[in-house]
């Protein structure tokens, strides 16, 4: 399943505490967005086209390529008889209106909480406001975003210099949305910033930031304090997991993404005592135990979790795929 690299003979057997996060790993809307995907299959059979990766995640986009799934980059390479699932990242109001055009089955698995930010977009243009959008360029989520109104009608904010030298026509109608899956202290001193510049700034009713991806940072922090190192499972193009990282970084443990136990830094890890272990909102449970069980297999090692939320959120499928057990 993984690969075991050799290690001293030293070390070997030496005991180490392992602290797990608490919450960690899929949120309501990775559940949902998978479960779209396995519904489809079930209701019109193989193959189902989805849109990008459904989830950033390899090995779940390979678990459901093995029951009949095909990832594409674009809506055009999908035939136009084939259903198609579109990610919980969100799209462009120009890829249903073109599946529309084309006569498509289509199935949306957008996250609902990006779905709410979606709709606050498109409030605030109709109330005349320009809108900026915090979050990362090219990550589908802004992509999909930003694709919700006209070109020019928002303005994308990465950084805290990105927030002290835009200038604003009428700083009077002026409004921002962000990524649901960005760094809490980050955007913190970006908005930050960007009240102190723009006092009349219309807020979020509620953070965009989503519940889980809050969760997550919370509890890693926790982890942070006590361990030695952390390892974030995660994929290096997820947002929420590199936030992982950078999170505990920021509180001064070592930090590394792996995607799967074979991933493992063994020499990074060797000498410490306590690991902290967290799970992007895409890594599935099953890598949490591939880890473990790695540190297993060269420890005498301890678990102890360490939970600081509770999550009971669950998102319903479309109505096209209620009548699907």
């Amino acid at each position: 399943m993984y690969d075991i690299k050799p290690v001293s003979a030293a070390e070997t057997n030496s005991d180490i505490r392992i602290l797990l996060a608490n919450p960690r790993g899929f949120c309501a809307g990775v559940d949902r967005a998978i479960k779209i995907v396995e519904l489809a299959i079930k209701k019109f059979g193989a193959p189902v086209y989805v849109r990008h990766e459904i989830v950033h995640n390899r090995y779940v986009v390979e678990g459901l390529e093995a029951i009949g799934a095909v990832f594409v980059d674009e809506l055009d390479e999908v035939p136009a008889d084939a259903p198609v699932v579109f990610s919980a990242h969100g799209v462009p109001k120009s890829v249903p209106a073109e599946a529309e055009k084309r006569k498509m089955v289509y199935v949306d698995a957008t996250c609902p909480l990006v779905s709410k930010v979606h709709r606050a977009v498109e409030r605030h243009q109709s109330s005349g406001r320009h809108i900026l959008m915090i979050g990362h360029e090219g990550h589908p989520e802004v992509i999909g975003t930003m694709g919700q109104i006209a070109e020019g009608s928002m303005s994308l904010i990465e950084t805290v210099e990105d927030a002290e030298s835009f200038m604003a026509d009428d700083p009077a109608e002026l409004a921002y949305v962000t990524q649901t899956t960005l760094s809490v202290e980050d955007t913190a001193d970006i908005v930050s910033t960007l009240e102190r510049r723009f006092p009349e700034l219309t807020n979020p009713k509620k953070e965009d930031i989503c519940y889980a991806t809050t969760n997550r940072q919370v509890a890693v922090k926790e982890v942070a304090k006590q361990a030695d190192r952390v390892i974030v499972i995660g994929a290096p193009n997820s947002s929420n997991s590199m936030r992982l990282v950078e999170v505990s970084e920021k509180r001064g443990c070592s930090a590394r993404l792996v995607q799967r136990a074979a991933d493992i830094d063994w020499a990074w890890v060797k000498g410490a005592k306590t690991i902290g272990i967290t799970a992007g909102a895409s890594a599935p449970e099953v890598l949490v135990e591939e880890v473990i069980e790695a540190l297993k297999e060269r420890y005498n090692a301890n678990v102890e979790l360490v939970t600081t939320a509770e999550e009971n959120v669950v998102f319903k499928v479309p109505p096209i795929l209620k009548d699907i057990t």
